[in-house]
């Protein structure tokens, strides 16, 4: 089976888009984990994708910004709201490269809920805030609902100097484009297009995480193998593909 490449710009796949938003002030924290650990986390009919025999765990937090339909403006209020999401990488059996998440806490009730009923996504309500003080970001997260709630997140972060050359890992771990889900006995693709990550160093301050735990995944333990952050992209979705048939 080909699967497709690890490319950080290639033309989007869709001629129209469903929704619109902005993905801003990112930071990405990851670590290496056996595929087989991962794989009975996986939807059918895809598995993990690997980077010289390993995947990864992601944990990320940022904000997302004008979440809107099609080509209609941004939803005022509810549209802009903090993220943290727990992810895994796969591929399908047609060789398309995504992401799976685990778990996506937002601090918008009303998006929570829509993603839920709409695509089977995990998100979860939670309570989130984001501090920048100069070159420092913290972020921290509390969950509400579903649960389990009190679980909570802090992660804070030092932005250093935007990368020249990204490494194989920097663009396994960021170069996606499009997500994994399960939704009404079904798996399906959801195609994205954003123009390629300004990327940069950073460096991990602090981390008091129960997300990745609460994802059903082993908790963290030592320093992550990659810390990046970046100042955001404006993104595009398409319409879902079901997995069964080629996108």
């Amino acid at each position: 089976m080909h699967i497709e490449p690890v490319d950080p710009a290639p033309g989007p796949t869709f001629s129209w888009a469903t929704l619109r938003q902005r993905w801003q002030d990112l930071t990405f924290l990851h670590w290496a984990v056996a595929p087989e650990t991962v794989a009975p986390l996986l939807p059918a009919g895809t598995r993990p994708d690997t980077l010289d025999g390993v995947t990864y765990v992601g944990l990320i937090g940022f904000r997302m910004v004008g979440l809107g339909l099609g080509r209609g403006p941004g939803v005022p209020y509810l549209g802009t709201f903090w993220e943290t999401n727990v992810r895994l990488y796969s591929v399908d059996d047609t060789g398309r490269r995504a992401v799976v998440f685990r778990s996506l806490d937002a601090s918008r009730l009303v998006p929570v809920l829509v993603a839920r009923l709409t695509l089977g996504l995990p998100y979860l309500w939670s309570a989130m805030r984001v501090d920048r003080v100069g070159d420092r970001f913290t972020y921290r997260c509390r969950r509400r609902w579903p649960g389990p709630a009190g679980t909570t997140s802090r992660m804070v972060v030092r932005v250093g100097a935007p990368i020249a050359e990204p490494t194989p890992l920097d663009h396994f771990v960021t170069a996606r484009w499009g997500l994994h889900t399960r939704a009404y006995g079904r798996t399906l693709y959801l195609p994205n297009w954003h123009p390629r990550w300004p990327l940069h160093r950073a460096e991990l301050l602090h981390l008091d995480d129960g997300l990745v735990a609460a994802a059903g995944l082993p908790a963290v333990t030592g320093a992550p193998v990659s810390v990046v952050y970046s100042p955001g992209v404006p993104v595009r979705f398409g319409p879902p593909v079901d997995v069964r048939r080629p996108g």
